[in-house]
């Protein structure tokens, strides 16, 4: 099942903004990071997800319903980008409230089993010990795992999370990753907006770039950093080769071999005196992968290591916005 299913999806303000014509899938049990530089749409789409702005066109489905129907909305958990809670309310009565917005009726929010649950989501949050202060006197981070927590609160099967982490200090986004993990573990699928990469390299199973409005990729997070790696059509890649036993006279005898195989050249990136190497080709599949490290060692080669060449996620981005800003990629 597709948790998010959305084809050409448009929302723009006076014919500016917003985003255009997005088309993305998100499958049940992942989390999907949404990335892209200020200004590219993100939040407008995200607002749409959650109900809050009315698309101009397009389609669009939310756990398998049509765009804005109660039924899914009370199975999605979100928390915006920019909220404010009451300053005079502590967090307890703030997940009362949002268990009533919630459709719960008040007796409902007064039983034990509510309470507990209340209890086990500041918990989670990192809040137990504040659960009965004032919200006035929380911190940006405190503020931002209360709103985590009234997302979490009904135990929604999606969770629609817009700059999560944006007012935490290391140690918190580091216990937020965590938790998000271990919900994905129980089957929850996340879909992350977020600015921090790093975030998105370390929790996200897909991802999708929007620039201008537009959707530019989208697709599993390994398959697009290889894809800025080199990666091309038909499944042709840079490999990196590591390798022991190199010799000088080595060189030659491989480059022949190679030579009539691919037809591109193999590449000696580096070499050290203990016989250690560092090797790079484009290979057009996994089968001429295969040959190559089956040659290394029929060369007499020991060989260490065989994958795809990627990029960070960091540079993957700066290729993708330099691509339509007309800069030069890294």
């Amino acid at each position: 099942m597709m948790m998010i299913d959305t084809d050409e999806l448009t929302k723009t303000y006076s014919g500016r903004g917003g985003c255009r014509g997005i088309s993305l899938q998100v499958p049940e049990g992942c989390i999907f990071g949404l990335l892209g530089p200020n200004g590219a749409g993100k939040s407008t789409f995200v607002k749409m997800l959650a109900g809050l702005h009315r698309p101009d066109s397009g389609r669009a489905a939310v756990l398998g319903l049509p765009l804005g129907q109660p039924a899914a909305r009370r199975r999605l958990g979100y928390l915006p980008e920019l909220f404010r809670f009451q300053d005079w309310l502590t967090p307890n009565e703030v997940l009362r409230f949002h268990g009533r917005l919630g459709g719960l009726r008040p007796q409902e929010t007064r039983a034990p089993a509510f309470r507990s649950r209340v209890r086990d989501c500041l918990e989670l949050v990192g809040l137990a010990e504040a659960a009965d202060r004032r919200v006035g006197g929380f911190s940006k981070g405190m503020q931002q795992r209360l709103g985590l927590a009234a997302a979490l609160l009904l135990e929604p099967e999606l969770i629609i999370l817009d700059e999560p982490s944006s007012a935490l200090d290391p140690v918190g986004r580091y216990e937020i990753r965590s938790l998000l993990k271990r919900l994905r573990g129980k089957g929850v699928t996340i879909f992350l907006n977020t600015h921090l990469l790093e975030d998105v390299e370390e929790l996200c199973d897909e991802a999708a770039f929007l620039y201008g409005g537009e959707l530019l990729a989208s697709g599993p997070l390994h398959e697009l950093l290889l894809s800025g790696a080199g990666g091309g059509a038909g499944g042709e890649a840079n490999w990196r080769f590591r390798v022991g036993g190199w010799l000088p006279e080595t060189w030659a005898e491989l480059n022949d071999a190679v030579a009539s195989a691919l037809s591109s050249a193999l590449q000696l990136v580096e070499a050290d005196e203990q016989g250690n190497a560092l090797l790079t080709a484009r290979v057009a599949d996994r089968e001429q992968a295969g040959y190559l490290c089956s040659l290394f060692i029929r060369s007499g080669l020991t060989l260490y290591e065989s994958a795809p060449q990627t990029h960070s996620l960091e540079t993957w981005f700066l290729r993708m916005a330099g691509s339509r800003h007309g800069g030069v990629a890294p």
